[in-house]
């Protein structure tokens, strides 16, 4: 069983930046592919970004492409969300989740992802 904890979240400026991070506890991110997802409240949680195993390969939603970056560092079995450009819009609760050991492969459908953290708030301010 995979455990996963987001920190990292907080108030910033429009403009600003945040790094989240993503751990895995329990079991390790090894041979999983990890996603970033995002809720904002009044709306359905929504795809944000997503990275392979090893971590060859990202896609991100267009809303957030050129402005994000999401990176992995095995050995910590830690995956970041490097958020730059805070538009308030960005305003959600930023969840991770990691695919089961074996789906390595990126995806943007929340259905494909097994193991789910508690979420971490972003607070964007005008």
């Amino acid at each position: 069983q995979v455990q996963v904890v987001e920190s990292g979240g907080g108030l910033v400026q429009t403009g600003g930046s945040l790094r989240l991070s993503c751990a895995a506890s329990g079991r390790t991110f090894t041979n999983a592919a990890v996603g970033w997802f995002r809720q904002a409240p009044g709306k359905e949680r929504e795809f944000v970004s997503t990275i392979t195993w090893p971590g060859g390969r990202t896609a991100y939603a267009d809303s957030v492409k050129g402005r994000f970056t999401v990176s992995r560092d095995n050995a910590k079995s830690t995956v970041y969300l490097q958020m730059n450009s805070l538009k308030p819009e960005d305003t959600a609760v930023y969840y991770c989740a990691a695919r089961r050991p074996g789906y390595y492969t990126r995806s943007d459908d929340q259905d494909d992802y097994a193991y789910w953290g508690q979420g971490t708030q972003v607070t964007v301010s005008s």
